[in-house]
């Protein structure tokens, strides 16, 4: 099986709870969600960067062991690893790390549930979009998403401006149980 991927590298969390956290990042190649102030625009197209199963893990195993020792955390990023041309191939990668004992986050656009995947999870960083990023926020997805997973996971966002902020706490007015500050 191959996995469209942009990169693998090794780095801290730079946001959320688990900010600081050691980990190896995954980020897949191809998006489709079309956020205006998206920070990987080179991960958008789907039409590159193939690679084996095998290379992937090898490279997460390489990326994993160099340097203050061995780290078990895996971020699965993107582009869109949730996007349908890379749904099957994400639920392959977390399966597989799952087996050899890895801690594997997501994070995901906002726009999609995808059970099979967020299941097997252990933490889940969901995206709220604002009104700066240009892409209408699904409140059935949302809800739906914390009802089934709200107790492994963060609602992050990008607030540009005061419109977001604004939408981000209407959030949170509506939806106290759900929203963390």
């Amino acid at each position: 099986m191959n996995l469209r991927i942009h990169s693998i590298f090794r780095s801290t969390e730079g946001e959320g709870v688990h900010i600081g956290v050691p980990q190896v990042f995954v980020r897949f190649q191809g998006c489709a969600v079309g956020c205006v102030n998206c920070d990987s625009l080179e991960t958008w197209g789907f039409d590159s960067n193939n690679m084996s199963m095998i290379e992937v893990l090898n490279k997460i195993e390489d990326e994993s062991s160099r340097e203050f020792g061995k780290i078990k955390r895996v971020s699965i990023t993107g582009g869109d690893p949730l996007h349908p041309k890379n749904e099957k191939a994400c639920l392959a990668l977390v399966k597989e790390l799952k087996s050899r004992g890895y801690f594997v986050n997501i994070e995901a656009a906002g726009t999609r549930v995808v059970s099979e995947i967020f299941d097997l999870l252990d933490f889940i960083s969901f995206d709220f979009k604002t009104p700066s990023t240009q892409v209408k926020f699904a409140p059935k997805v949302f809800e739906r998403f914390m009802k089934d997973y709200g107790s492994k996971s963060q609602v992050k966002a990008v607030i540009a401006d005061e419109a977001d902020f604004r939408a981000y706490y209407e959030l949170y007015l509506k939806y106290p149980n759900f929203v963390n500050w």
